[in-house]
């Protein structure tokens, strides 16, 4: 939420071509408590201004020689690409008022001055811009997670499973299973993962993981809230046992590589399953089914 701290903050800019007005509204907004209020005199400086400061409300006079106010904003629309222009316009003329809300400004004061209408106006706009600014960072930071999610499906399943899931939208909580003969896979229970997986992102999670599982390209998979080491599946290998073996001492080896250059000491312990198997695939869960070949260690 917009704190009256932060409104008392935002960013302003007065642009008005007579320096009386200009001195009468700094002084107004100075004596309410907004700290940081710039102006200038030269309609032509706005644009630069904006880009510069990024300002959150400009107090804008419609009528100034060279340019007015109604082309400043039409500047300004070509700087602030999310279509929002925090602009509030000062005019002494009724019939301009119209004009300018059409044009883009948000709201308007009235010539002569009236202190109450002033605060209260620019108040108002400064924290419904607020607002949207932080409505905006919201939004992006969905869309980002929403292509982190995307990403890391085609890290966490089997192509052949993600592709399903695609074409059936609502078959997430729907069981996919894959079928293979002769399987070997490893199990990877990481000891104290939870309480560093609490102060870390999925991005960083991932990359931890994928170190972990010292050659990702060799199949390695993320399957609900478990870490799967599997040899080469879902292609055949002909000594499946022997690699998944050696994926147990990759992945041992990994995890002292990740101990000697981080803060917090993680151990595993390893079990190997062989024969035949089908692997059940749902959201959040996961385990395949197989004969145990050697216990964990």
């Amino acid at each position: 939420m917009v704190s009256q701290a932060d409104i008392l903050h935002a960013k302003i800019l007065i642009v008005d071509d007579q320096e009386a007005n200009v001195l009468l509204l700094e002084q107004m907004l100075r004596a309410a408590g907004y700290d940081r209020v710039s102006s200038t005199r030269e309609p032509t400086q706005v644009c630069e201004l904006h880009l510069v400061e990024k300002f959150d409300l400009i107090l804008l006079d419609l009528h100034m020689p060279a340019m007015d106010g109604f082309q400043v904003m039409e500047n300004l629309k070509e700087i602030e690409t999310g279509g929002y222009l925090p602009v509030l316009v000062i005019t002494a003329q009724p019939e301009h008022k119209l004009r300018a809300l059409k044009s883009g400004a948000r709201d308007f004061v009235s010539k002569p001055f009236d202190l109450a209408e002033v605060l209260l106006r620019v108040h108002n706009q400064v924290e419904v811009r607020l607002l949207h600014q932080e409505t905006r960072k919201l939004y992006d930071k969905v869309v980002s997670e929403q292509k982190v999610s995307a990403r890391l499906l085609l890290d966490v399943l089997p192509r052949s499973v993600v592709e399903r899931l695609k074409e059936r939208p609502n078959a997430a909580a729907e069981l996919v299973t894959e079928g293979y003969a002769e399987v070997t896979m490893v199990f990877a229970d990481v000891l104290a993962f939870t309480k560093f997986s609490e102060g870390a992102g999925a991005q960083v999670l991932t990359g931890v993981l994928a170190e972990l599982a010292a050659k990702p390209e060799a199949g390695a998979r993320i399957i609900g809230d478990a870490w799967l080491a599997a040899a080469h599946l879902p292609d055949t290998v002909a000594h499946h046992t022997v690699a998944a073996a050696q994926k147990a001492l990759d992945l041992r080896a990994a995890l002292e590589r990740f101990n000697d250059h981080g803060r917090y000491r993680l151990e595993v312990r390893i079990g190997l399953e062989a024969g035949p198997s089908l692997a059940p695939v749902r959201k959040g869960k996961g385990k395949p089914k197989g004969k145990r070949r050697a216990a964990e260690g």
